[in-house]
Order: C-alpha cells, then sequence, then structure tokens
C-alpha cells in the first residue's frame, strides 16, 4: 500500500479492522494511507447504546490524526449502532473523513435530516474540536472555526427529556441559532462569550453564528 500510494499517489483508505487506536496509527502511517476508524466506531457504540457518552473522551484516530481518520457509523459489515442519528451528528460535525452508508442515506434513515447534517459538515464543522461537557446521556463540543468559518457547537442528548445547558462558544455578543431545526431558540452569546443552549430528547442541535 505504501509503494503504491507512493507510485501512483492519491487518497486511500485501508480497513484494518481492530478497535485498538495505536493499531490502526500504526498501520496508517506504515501504508501512508488513512484508515477506518474502528477505534471511533466501537466508542460510539458502547456510548450511544450503552448509554454512557463519557465514553466519547476516550482516544479514537481522528484524536490522534483527523487527515488519516476515515469515521463511520455502518457498512456492509457492521451495523450494531441502534442511534445512529446521534452517531452521524457525531461524525458529520467532527475531525475526521466522514462517511455514509448508502442504504442508511437511501433506505433507513430521514433523508432530509442527513442532508442537514452534510450541509453542516460542509459548511460549519471547521476548525480543531474542544470537547466543552460530557455526561452518561450529554455531549457537547466545539469546532473552533477555520479561516474565518465561524465553526460551531454540537450537543447530543441521549436522554428522553429536553435538556439545557451553559457552554463557552467562539462568539462574544452575537446571536445564534440551531442549523438542524430541532430548537427555536435564537440566544445571545455574552460579552465573555458564553451563552445558553439547549437539546431535544434522543436528539441533537448544531450552533453557529449567521454568515
Amino acid at each position: 500500500m505504501k509503494d503504491w500510494n507512493t507510485n501512483v499517489g492519491g487518497f486511500s483508505v485501508g480497513e484494518y479492522w481492530d478497535s485498538n487506536v495505536n493499531t490502526l496509527e500504526w498501520w496508517a502511517n506504515n501504508a501512508n494511507s488513512s484508515v477506518f476508524d474502528f477505534a471511533c466506531y466501537y466508542k460510539m457504540n458502547d456510548a450511544f447504546d450503552g448509554n454512557n457518552l463519557n465514553l466519547l473522551n476516550d482516544d479514537m484516530m481522528w484524536k490522534r490524526n483527523p487527515y488519516k481518520a476515515v469515521t463511520f457509523v455502518t457498512n456492509h459489515d457492521t451495523d450494531e449502532i441502534w442511534k445512529k442519528e446521534l452517531a452521524y451528528a457525531y461524525i458529520l460535525t467532527h475531525e475526521g473523513y466522514p462517511t455514509i452508508f448508502y442504504r442508511d442515506y437511501e433506505e433507513w434513515l430521514n433523508k432530509t435530516k442527513m442532508n442537514n447534517l452534510i450541509w453542516i459538515h460542509n459548511n460549519k464543522a471547521t476548525g480543531t474540536t474542544s470537547i466543552l461537557y460530557t455526561g452518561t446521556d450529554e455531549y457537547i463540543a466545539r469546532r473552533n472555526g477555520y479561516n474565518g468559518n465561524p465553526g460551531l457547537i454540537v450537543y447530543i442528548n441521549n436522554s428522553s427529556t429536553w435538556q439545557e445547558r451553559w457552554i463557552q462558544t467562539n462568539w462574544a455578543n452575537a446571536q445564534i441559532k440551531d442549523f438542524t431545526g430541532n430548537s427555536t431558540w435564537f440566544p445571545t452569546t455574552q460579552g465573555d462569550t458564553w451563552v445558553k443552549i439547549q437539546c431535544p430528547p434522543n436528539g441533537y442541535s448544531v450552533w453557529s453564528i449567521n454568515m
């Protein structure tokens, strides 16, 4: 694989089926290739279906090297994650190269919601990632923006009730909105960039400023 990439170039991704991020990083570096992020896949499976979003703090390939991490929720061999919408909200707002399984998009999930997450990924998900809060059923992270793009805040709620949190954003004295439309709030951040946001039950919200 390394010789192929050296002589042919382009983009490649390998399936090294192992949840150990050290093994994935070793293979990616030695093959000079991207690799499917099985570490992320199994952590999402345990986090969302096991109701412990603290596990999203754990190490994954996209955290080691986002340029060599191809994240996924389902593929032709694996279909273990039940709460797929939450998992797609995670990979499409975080670093790495997210992939969407064909049947998830065409048959099994809400295509309007998927298109919305794809738009968010293409237009808002820029910059490094800062995890702002984790609990058993809540997860909030910030993309810090890049080259004039403001980034975003993603809030994932694995509980059966609406949740609210005060969090620190990238923006001072700015009105923000949830680009998923799941929340009708239009809060304004304080001068110190803090703001209260909300998230629907068993759902997600993605906040940013209009640009």
